[in-house]
C-alpha cells in the first residue's frame, strides 16, 4: 500500500513526522483531502485542525495557524506559523 511522507513544522520546531494513509487539512480555499498519488499542490493554511491517518489507523490531530501546505511526490509538508499536537 502506498503511503504519504508527512512533515508538520512550526516556525520554531518540528511538530510531527511520519507516514500516513490520508491527510485532511484546512486551506483558505476550504478543506483538502490528500491520498497517495495526489497531484502536486501548494496552498495557504487556514487556522484550524489537520488530521493525519497513519497506516496503523491512528489519527494524529494538529492545530495549525498560518503558513502553507505543499504536496508533491507523495510528500506532504505543512509549514505553519504556529502548530501543536492536539
Amino acid at each position: 500500500m502506498a503511503t504519504l511522507e508527512v512533515n508538520v513544522v512550526a516556525a520554531d520546531r518540528e511538530v510531527w513526522v511520519g507516514e500516513a494513509k490520508r491527510v485532511i487539512a484546512r486551506t483558505l480555499d476550504g478543506e483538502i483531502g490528500i491520498l497517495p498519488g495526489h497531484e502536486p499542490v501548494l496552498g495557504v493554511v487556514a487556522d484550524g485542525e489537520a488530521r493525519i491517518l497513519t497506516p496503523g489507523e491512528d489519527t494524529i490531530r494538529v492545530k495549525a495557524d498560518g503558513g502553507f501546505l505543499s504536496v508533491e511526490n507523495n510528500r506532504v509538508i505543512i509549514a505553519a506559523d504556529q502548530a501543536e499536537l492536539l
